[in-house]
């Protein structure tokens, strides 16, 4: 793990960001697309993290605090690099933040449908709470 560099995106990253969550994420979003990043970073330059290792995109995470609650999304590792203690590294990175910003408590977006990530949460703490729904209405076409 001495070889992993955790670190906030910039604006030169979002092209590689989207193209690694093609490879490396379960599902798209609305929001996948150049512009929904680039507003993400101009507007919290912070909250989206990348895992690199020998140079190389290997993890995200964007952990957006909006004052109130502590959001984690696109939690992707790369298939070459799972089970390395990345998904970890970018968590620890994301709770510090939460933290040092006076965050209480990280809420997380996760699947369903995706087992695999749901043994990583688990593994870093997070449990599902039956009693939420997550309720959406899009904004745009």
């Amino acid at each position: 793990m001495d070889d992993l560099r955790i670190r906030a995106a910039g604006p030169e990253d979002l092209d590689a960001v989207l193209a690694f969550w093609k490879v490396a994420a379960e599902g798209t979003s609305i929001s996948d697309d150049r512009s929904g990043v680039e507003r993400l970073v101009v507007r919290d330059p912070e909250a989206l993290i990348l895992a690199e290792r020998g140079g190389e995109l290997a993890g995200t995470v964007i952990a957006g605090f909006d004052g109130w609650r502590c959001h984690l999304y696109r939690l992707a590792v790369h298939p070459d690099h799972r089970r390395q203690g990345v998904g970890a590294a970018l968590l620890a990175a994301a709770e510090e933040r939460f933290v040092r910003l006076g965050g209480r408590r990280g809420d997380a977006m996760v699947l369903d449908r995706n087992e695999l990530a749901h043994h990583a949460w688990r593994a870093a703490g997070y449990a599902p709470e039956p009693q939420w729904s997550r309720w959406v209405k899009p904004l745009t076409d």
